[in-house]
This record gives C-alpha cells, sequence and structure tokens, in this order.
C-alpha cells in the first residue's frame, strides 16, 4: 500500500504582497520521496491542493492510497481533496517521518528572505482543556497494573478479544525491551458497560494515558489528534503512589503501556485492549 505523509498549513514566511504563504508537504515514510509546494494564504483551498495532488502523483506515476495527516486544521481541506482523488485520509498522530522532515523545514525558513520574523514551533497544536468521560461510560474499578514484556503478546494477542490493537510497531520485541521488563497499564471493570466504553475508546482512538498530578489528581487519555479527556480522578495518596509507579515504568518501557477493558477480574472475557505510546 503506497501511503502519503501529508501536512498543509501556513508557514512562517511571505509573498512579496506580505500574504502569508501555506506549504502543502509530502513524504513517503521512509523519506526516499519528498514533495513540497507553497502558495498565498488567498488561494489556500480544496482546489488548490487537488491540483498539487495531481502534480505528486505524476512525480511517482500513481496516487497513493492514503494519506496520513497529523494537524487538525490540515484535515477538513485534505479530506475534502482526498475525496475528489478517491484517497482515503487517515487522521493519525503517528507520520514520524513528515515531522522530522517539518523539523528539518523549520530551520531551512529561518534563513529565507521571506521569514515572517514570527513564532514558529512547526508541530505546535492547540489541545483542549481535557473533557470528562460521559457518565454512562465510566467503569466500576480500575486500577494499575503490570505484564512482563515477554508474555504480553502471548497473553492478549490470540485471544477472541473484539477490539484489539497491537501494532507492529508498539510489540515489545519491536521496540527491543527485554522480556522480564514490566510494561505498565491499567485495567477497567465496566460491568455492563464494558463493550460501549471499548466502543468508545476506539471511536477516538486512544494514544497514550497519562498520570495528572492536581487537585484532584487525574488520568488523562490522549487520543485522537489532539483530543484529551479524563478517565478517572482520584486523592488517595496510595493511588498517587501507584500512578507515580506507573510513570515511572512508562519511562524505562520507552513510553510502551497499555490499556485493558473487561466486564469483571475473573479473566475470562476481555471487551477491549490497546497497546499505547505517546507520540510528540
Amino acid at each position: 500500500m503506497l501511503i502519503w505523509e501529508a501536512d498543509f498549513y501556513r508557514r512562517p514566511l511571505q509573498d512579496e504582497q506580505g500574504h502569508p504563504l501555506w506549504e502543502l508537504l509530502l513524504c513517503d515514510r521512509t523519506r526516499t520521496w519528498e514533495f513540497s509546494a507553497l502558495c498565498p494564504q488567498p488561494e489556500a483551498n480544496a482546489t488548490w491542493v487537488v491540483s498539487q495532488l495531481q502534480a505528486a502523483a505524476k512525480t511517482q506515476q500513481q496516487f497513493p492510497e492514503r494519506l496520513q495527516v497529523f494537524r487538525p486544521q490540515a484535515l477538513g481541506l485534505l479530506e475534502l481533496a482526498g475525496k475528489e482523488l478517491g484517497i482515503t485520509v487517515e487522521p493519525t498522530r503517528r507520520t514520524f517521518a513528515l515531522k522530522q522532515l517539518l523539523r528539518e523545514k523549520a530551520q531551512q525558513y529561518s534563513q529565507s528572505s521571506s521569514y515572517a520574523q514570527q513564532p514558529y514551533s512547526p508541530l505546535a497544536l492547540d489541545k483542549p482543556p481535557p473533557t470528562p468521560i460521559a457518565e454512562n461510560l465510566q467503569g466500576e474499578q480500575w486500577r494499575f497494573a503490570a505484564i512482563a514484556a515477554g508474555q504480553l503478546v502471548d497473553a492478549f494477542q490470540d485471544r477472541p478479544i473484539p477490539i484489539l490493537e497491537m501494532p507492529e510497531i508498539l510489540l515489545p520485541l519491536s521496540l527491543g525491551l527485554a522480556s522480564d521488563l514490566p510494561v505498565p497499564g491499567v485495567i477497567i471493570d465496566a460491568g455492563r458497560r464494558s463493550m460501549k466504553l471499548a466502543q468508545w475508546l476506539q471511536q477516538v482512538h486512544p494514544v497514550a494515558l497519562n498520570y495528572m498530578a492536581g487537585s484532584p489528581d487525574g488520568l488523562i487519555l490522549e487520543a485522537g489528534l489532539a483530543e484529551r479527556w479524563v478517565m478517572a480522578t482520584f486523592e488517595d495518596l496510595e493511588v498517587q503512589a501507584a500512578a507515580q509507579a506507573y510513570e515511572q515504568r512508562k519511562q524505562v518501557t520507552q513510553g510502551l503501556h497499555f490499556l485493558l477493558v473487561q466486564p469483571d477480574d475473573s479473566g475470562m472475557t476481555y471487551s477491549g485492549f490497546w497497546l499505547l505510546h505517546p507520540v510528540d
């Protein structure tokens, strides 16, 4: 499958009339192919994007089957262009090649004669405050847990779990983790709400589950492109200590952790399992 990582957003550049310049930036996952085109802000629309995607396709003699987009502000126009060209557009934070390319481009912009002399962070996204999940999705109880890296795949990969997200890139073996290393996670016993909670999680696309200190402390789910959800709050000192240990273990596992949703703690049935990893 041919996949392009794509971004279309304004850059810290101006044309001769002082209009901000927008850039369509494309690359494949290995960066063996890259494409860039600039346009003044008044021309930044879906029609222009379609024309440039067509030009990019000529250089590879084919259109991609999928465009992966990390920036919420770029998603709308790219979806419109993708629909016209029959290209699936996938929102995802995991556009690693593109983000590295954007970091390098930021250095080039500062040396350009059209540089607008404005603060510029190429990957900065506006993130809304965390939103509490709906009451009818909340589990009956939850807890921190850990599973040895060598047992993680065997424990879940071949089980009949309705919703199972274990991308190969996030498997302990892919990350080079020792088999006896504890991988931290959170288990939610949700009773009759278990499947409904798992389906909601699948819709919002979980990325990471982080402990956030505060009054009260909380578990914050990073999801989608920039969404954040409050999964649980707590003030108990023992739970706080467990949360701190959870974060410390994540540092040792290169950020790898998991989320498990199940009806109860019998170990007989599961509703959803996700391997998670933070993405900048």
